[in-house]
């Protein structure tokens, strides 16, 4: 692949020779009011897996169980991500977010309260699914936010076009930011405080900044509530062919983050040093962030389908040694370098969908892989946590190389279906609805 770097200065107006940078991005009307609160909602992601782990393991002694009732509430995440986001594209934004923190916060602190009081295994896992199914979708709404306010010229004679990479860069590394922040707050509350402090400061920052993110309603886009003819179902995202090949790719990235997070925790406890479990997983996601960063400053030639290819096989060989280390410092090195291959698989990935989907159904597509990246992580998490109880800690480091080598695979046959519909075709029009009888697509999954 043939780059250039760009230069992070806002490029002269109207000029098509450069790439616009973050300067420019961040200058966008509107932007720092629903970027700020939004980091803050976003940390469900980055703390809720963890806190759960650290708790439930504290409390049962088993980091099998502790990976099931994560699992569980993975599992939960990505089956309700997609719904919240096609509900967010039909009502806005605020209607979904209201009630969802606050049911959010009151299914965590439940599991809280059940762990702390050593129920059963199955109580964990009914708790769970709420506690999972209520995460908002603040990622893929702030994506949504871009896509909407970067959709036609700028103020400053730009096309708000061109800045939507850059803005999935932005985006990439917010997410990270999150997991490099997330991880280490999680752990030093529960080691250091309280095993169940982790998760209570996690529904805190959920309900304050999803409340906040809620309010900002200039910059939300507009509802998509087209009446629909007799006959006609609405449309789903999963019905374009490129986003069900992302989503097999975004399982494999999950799965990193899901066999990263859990086999960390039993190594760091296997020596006797938990604490550290924090720092070394910040790292891997430190690699993950400056990838993202350098990724977005960089002007790219190549076609966004090949550069995911190729990231995603650097990402598959970076965690193939991971499973044979036994010492902190290179465990550190080689999990720099493997979180340094998801920033641009993500970036990429997310790239990719926007060119893929109408704004309809945007959202949507975008908590699709969101979904994905959670149910990844879910099954990492249980499998991972299986091996280090019954074949020791670095057996778990097995689970994100055998999953993104099957990601890998499948992506690469399937990468046909990641190239855009030309705009000129009037079925690139059709995809913003699908009609049931006659004429266009169809949807692979039941639609509402």
């Amino acid at each position: 692949m043939t780059t250039t770097v760009t230069s992070s200065v806002s490029p002269t107006p109207g000029d098509p020779g450069r790439k616009p940078g973050y300067r420019q991005l961040l200058r966008t009307p509107g932007a720092w009011t629903f970027l700020l609160p939004g980091f803050l909602a976003r940390q469900p992601f980055a703390m809720l897996t963890i806190g759960i782990v650290l708790l439930v393991e504290h409390t049962t002694g088993s980091f099998g169980t502790a990976g099931a009732v994560s699992a569980t509430t993975g599992v939960a995440m990505a089956l309700f991500a997609p719904r919240s986001g096609r509900l967010a594209d039909r009502f806005g934004q605020r209607a979904v977010l209201l009630p969802g923190v606050v049911l959010h916060a009151a299914s965590v602190g439940l599991l809280v309260a059940l762990a702390l009081s050593r129920a059963p295994l199955w109580a964990l896992l009914l708790a769970a699914v709420p506690a999972g199914a209520s995460v908002p979708q603040i990622g893929p709404m702030v994506r949504a936010r871009w896509a909407h306010l970067l959709g036609g010229a700028r103020a400053d004679g730009t096309d708000g076009t061109r800045l939507l990479p850059t803005a999935a860069a932005l985006e990439s590394v917010t997410d990270e930011l999150t997991f490099v922040i997330g991880p280490v707050l999680a752990t030093a509350l529960c080691t250091g405080v309280h095993p169940a402090a982790g998760l209570v400061a996690e529904a805190a920052l959920t309900t304050v900044g999803g409340l906040l993110f809620a309010t900002r309603r200039h910059t939300e886009p507009p509802a998509h509530r087209r009446p629909r003819a007799k006959g006609e179902k609405h449309a789903s995202a999963l019905s374009v062919p490129g986003v069900r090949v992302l989503i097999v790719a975004f399982l494999g990235i999950g799965a990193v983050f899901g066999g990263m997070q859990v086999s960390l925790a039993a190594f760091t406890e296997d020596i006797g040093r938990p604490g550290i479990n924090g720092v070394l997983y910040g790292i891997f996601a430190a690699g993950n962030m400056l990838a993202g960063l350098v990724y977005g400053a960089l002007s790219w030639r190549s076609a966004p389908r090949r550069r995911l290819l190729v990231a995603y096989a650097l990402l598959t060989l970076t965690t193939a040694p991971l499973w044979a280390v036994d010492a902190v410092p290179l465990l550190a090195v080689l999990g720099l370098l493997a979180g340094a291959g998801i920033g641009p698989s993500l970036i990429t990935g997310f790239t990719l969908v926007e060119r893929l989907t109408p704004p309809a159904l945007r959202t949507e597509a975008f908590t699709w892989l969101t979904g994905a990246v959670a149910l990844g992580q879910a099954g990492a998490a249980t499998a991972a946590g299986r091996l280090a109880d019954g074949f020791g800690a670095s057996a778990g480091f097995t689970v994100p190389l055998v999953a993104t080598a099957l990601a890998l695979v499948t992506v690469t046959a399937l990468r046909g279906r990641l190239e855009p519909a030309d705009a000129s075709d009037p079925r690139t029009e059709e995809r913003g609805r699908v009609v049931t009888r006659g004429t266009g697509h169809r949807p692979s999954a039941p639609v509402d």
